[in-house]
């Protein structure tokens, strides 16, 4: 079966909307930014730190192609995957691609006490999040569904997602 593929900005509940997606279609749940932790040996803050942003695009679009070969998957993309319409491309390919959306308050309330973000480590995280969002919208245009995250329970937010799955897969 084809994999579902959540983007969506940090905090919009793609983690957690993977996980109980994984046990309704009984795939497995994968998060790119816990892969690439386990294979360089340390967070995403430090390879940041330590390696750069570049670098850690570069892992992040390798692990995409490896993922995009792969069938039964429920993979919850890094935030920032979009940036690199490749990646959104190599995902599309064998992959129902949905965006997960939140406002930038609902997403700063849900991340606030996460010191592992390393693009917010900013003075003003939510003028930082309102500034990323701008950047990424056009990216984020390109997933062709999206789900509104804001003020709506787990469950509610996987039918929705699975509804989205079951219609483009009875389609092929």
């Amino acid at each position: 079966m084809k994999n579902l593929v959540l983007f969506g900005f940090m905090g919009t509940g793609k983690s957690l909307i993977s996980k109980k997606l994984a046990g309704a279609l009984k795939f497995k749940a994968v998060e790119m930014d816990k892969i690439i932790e386990q294979r360089e040996s340390k967070t995403i803050n430090r390879i940041f730190e330590e390696n750069g942003e570049p670098y850690f695009r570069k892992l992040e679009k390798d692990l995409v192609e490896e993922l995009s070969a792969q069938s039964d998957l429920i993979i919850s993309t890094g935030g920032g995957v979009v940036i690199d319409e490749e990646n959104i491309m190599n995902f599309m390919k064998n992959g129902v691609c949905i965006c997960l959306t939140a406002t930038p308050e609902t997403i700063y309330n849900r991340i606030k006490h996460h010191t592992h973000r390393p693009l917010l480590n900013t003075p003003d995280p939510i003028q930082t999040i309102n500034i990323l969002l701008e950047k990424r919208k056009v990216f984020y245009d390109k997933i062709p569904y999206k789900i509104q995250t804001d003020n709506k329970s787990p469950d509610r937010i996987c039918g929705e997602a699975l509804d989205i799955y079951y219609r483009q897969t009875r389609n092929l």
